[in-house]
């Protein structure tokens, strides 16, 4: 995977494969514009926060030092690389001012396998500094990497100097690496979950009729007329048996169709970060720009109003799993079961709601949340931090829900006149559908 500071997607940040650099240019530039400046700068001749009017020599390495103090579980290996894949492409757009020298450093750490220690806790959406801080430490030989398979061991070395400091950590690479992540998994379960309704549509015999192109092109909403046609296109062309489904078949085109649209909102959102200069100070041209960047409230609105679509489209998911349990659509016996007051599949519908549940509460919005800090000059935060770790979670019960459905479709689908599979524990097919959705 080429790295060029600019064109980075939420789908390569979750891919894994090793990367290279394209160009230094960029980041040279910024370094050079670093070295020759006089006048104060926040973060190298001075101190941070309340301290950004204090003078001070050489104050870097005690920066990194004091900011390395996250909490909580240590975040899994591939967040943690992403954040490196994610940091290493921001440096790589310019306007940092770290030496140039650091950059295949980070390459090779990442192509070797080897991540830092990073805790849960230590961000509120203004710059991930714990993290990077751990990251620095990391490349000083004063922490441990984790190595290629999890162990505590020694890693690629770069010897920071205390102008790097400031300029490596101030970056939300952490969060984005997050959201990035949460966005690619999340498409992906968005996308598999049409087929999963094609295949509901089947086994109730709805109609097609609401999937029509002239129903979209007179509400030309562009998520609902993609998610409509890819539908209509799975579905056999046959006569309708009742004038209207339920609003699961009937509306499932305009509330998937607006999920979709909300998550092609937020990778568009995630990737200008990607592949953005969120440096405080930014140096451009022969200056320093002192800015607010590292603010993330566009990331966390983005995911916020992505979290919170992402609800109905589940809702619906459920509803058509009720349908499946019904006679009256599937002409099958209650619950899809083998025989009369069976069971069958009616668990279904249980653990469909117990994920549901969950994700209901992973959609509260951070954006209302805000923070006074540091003696009261940092006065608001974006919370995007929370918001990507909230869309992280929130793959696993819309996955769950998912899977109910299309478990329950596919022994509707497998029963044709009379049910003849005996009861039985599905917790099998539930992981096997879950290993489908997540491809």
């Amino acid at each position: 995977m080429l790295l060029d500071g600019a064109t980075l997607t939420c789908t390569q940040v979750a891919s894994g494969v090793p990367v290279s650099i394209v160009s230094l240019d960029r980041a040279g530039a910024a370094w050079r514009t670093a070295q020759t400046l006089t006048a104060p700068v926040y973060g190298q001749s001075t101190g941070v926060g309340a301290n950004k009017d204090t003078t001070v020599e050489e104050g870097g390495l005690d920066l990194l030092r004091s900011h390395a103090g996250g909490a909580g579980p240590l975040v899994g290996e591939e967040r943690a690389r992403a954040m490196l894949v994610v940091r290493l492409n921001q440096l790589l757009a310019g306007g940092s001012g770290v030496d140039p020298a650091l950059l295949p450093v980070l390459a090779e750490a990442i192509n070797d396998g080897f991540t830092p220690p990073v805790r849960t806790y230590g961000a509120i959406g203004t710059g991930d500094l714990t993290a990077l801080a751990t990251t620095a430490l990391c490349l000083l030989g004063e922490r441990e990497w984790r190595g290629p398979e999890g162990r505590p061991g020694p890693g690629p070395r770069f010897a920071l100097s205390s102008g790097d400091a400031l300029p490596f950590i101030s970056s939300g690479a952490a969060t984005l690496a997050d959201a990035a992540l949460a966005v690619h998994r999340l498409r992906t379960l968005m996308e598999a979950a049409v087929t999963v309704a094609a295949r509901s549509f089947t086994a109730v015999n709805a109609s097609a009729e609401p999937l029509s192109p002239a129903v979209h092109e007179a509400r030309p909403q562009p998520g609902q007329a993609d998610v409509a046609a890819r539908l209509r296109g799975m579905l056999a062309a046959e006569e309708a048996v009742r004038v209207q489904d339920p609003y699961g078949y009937r509306a499932f085109a305009q509330v998937h169709g607006a999920a979709m649209d909300a998550l092609t909102r937020a990778g568009r959102v995630v990737e200008v970060d990607l592949n953005a200069a969120t440096e405080n100070p930014l140096f451009s041209g022969e200056l320093a720009w002192h800015n607010g960047n590292f603010h993330a409230a566009p990331v966390a609105l983005a995911l916020d109003a992505m979290r919170a679509a992402l609800v109905p489209a589940a809702q619906l998911s459920a509803a058509r799993l009720a349908t499946l349990m019904e006679p009256a659509y599937t002409g099958l016996l209650p619950f899809l079961g083998g025989a009369q007051g069976r069971s069958g599949a009616m668990i279904l519908e249980y653990v469909a709601q117990d994920a549901l549940a969950e994700l209901r509460l992973l959609s509260a919005p951070v954006a209302g949340g805000t923070a006074v800090i540091s003696r009261g000059t940092e006065d608001h935060a974006s919370f995007a931090t929370q918001a990507a770790r909230a869309a992280l979670r929130c793959v696993e019960p819309l996955e769950i829900v998912l899977a109910c459905e299309l478990v329950a479709a596919r022994r509707a689908l497998a029963q044709p006149g009379s049910p003849s599979e005996p009861d039985r524990p599905l917790d099998t097919d539930l992981d096997e559908a879950r290993r489908e959705l997540s491809g």
